[in-house]
């Protein structure tokens, strides 16, 4: 009788420990100004369970070997104390928070491309940005934030200053004792050295799936299945859970050709393609056991000025796909 119990103790153990729920997330853009509980309401009548948190750094430009954070010209949720109340708030709502520091390169030039002359601005730049993501990383460990991302799009100094991030990588973890993941954009994910290194593999996972003006669903999974294989690949060879540290599609035409296009033209509505492309994407990996997840890209704080049928963005707030979201996350 004594070895039975042990033996059905263990197999609820192991099948409660294989029914870990998946991150349902939105990517929470940082506010000019305080916001209130009123304001996470939306977040949780969408059935979001996770939300990224995303104070900024800005950098002139792509030669500029220093980062400029938490200074009183940034919008408040751009800084430590906004992100830190913002954490507060959702937490109150019980919703899990990653936090993830980003980048921002004047004119919008892509991050991706920073790379510095010199090994002196290489040096500059990299205790520049330590100082960032360490702020960051203190103040995660602070709130009990679960998941730490460390960098977001970054694939050049990524991959030419691979030991400052190994060695960046054991600072954050003498501070910070949740997990980390990185954020690499759809078309560098492979090549980040340190995955091993990290608790996630992050994909900004903006990949091209369709080249039709209102795709279907069907031919939207079928244009996943050469970037899946390669995504599952990858997790098998490094034995880490995936997570989507952005994901998301315009209600645009043609918003399967190339997602990552945030481009600010009007018109070419198509609320049809972006419900879509979000069933399909959800429809591919939402059940796979190696999928941890993901944030949907993005998600702002004053919902009811915000999106709209007459908005061809990536916000899925007050269009079809927001009721879409709300169901798929309900059903997880």
């Amino acid at each position: 009788m004594k070895r039975f119990f042990i033996l059905l103790i263990s197999l609820i153990c192991c099948s409660c420990s294989g029914q870990e729920s998946k991150v349902n997330g939105i990517s929470f853009v940082a506010s000019p100004k305080e916001i209130n509980e009123t304001n996470i309401d939306p977040v949780v009548k969408v059935n979001a369970n996770w939300a990224a948190v995303m104070p900024f750094g800005f950098v002139k430009n792509l030669k500029e070997p220093s980062v400029v954070f938490n200074i009183e010209r940034q919008w408040w949720g751009e800084r430590a104390d906004g992100a830190k109340k913002t954490i507060e708030l959702l937490h109150q709502k019980r919703i899990k928070v990653m936090m993830k520091p980003q980048i921002w390169v004047w004119k919008g030039e892509f991050t991706g491309n920073i790379s510095m002359d010199s090994e002196e601005d290489w040096r500059s730049f990299e205790n520049s940005y330590e100082d960032f993501i360490m702020l960051y990383a203190r103040l995660s460990e602070e709130m009990k934030v679960p998941i730490l991302c460390i960098g977001t799009e970054l694939h050049t100094f990524v991959q030419k200053r691979p030991e400052y991030w190994s060695q960046l990588i054991k600072k954050i973890r003498s501070v910070y004792k949740g997990k980390l993941t990185y954020a690499e954009n759809w078309d560098q994910f492979a090549n980040a050295p340190f995955w091993d290194q990290l608790d996630y593999i992050g994909v900004d996972a903006y990949f091209p799936v369709s080249d039709s003006k209102t795709p279907t669903v069907e031919e939207l999974r079928d244009g996943w299945q050469q970037h899946k294989s390669k995504i599952k690949m990858l997790q098998s060879s490094i034995g880490k859970p995936v997570l989507f540290t952005e994901y998301g599609y315009r209600s645009v035409h043609y918003t399967g050709k190339k997602p990552w296009d945030s481009e600010r033209t009007n018109g070419d509505i198509d609320l049809i393609a972006q419900n879509n492309a979000l069933t399909a994407l959800y429809e591919e990996f939402w059940e796979e056991p190696w999928f941890a997840g993901g944030f949907l890209w993005k998600w702002y704080h004053n919902h009811d000025e915000v999106g709209g049928e007459d908005n061809n963005r990536f916000t899925i707030q007050n269009k079809p796909a927001e009721k879409l979201i709300q169901s798929l996350y309900k059903d997880d």
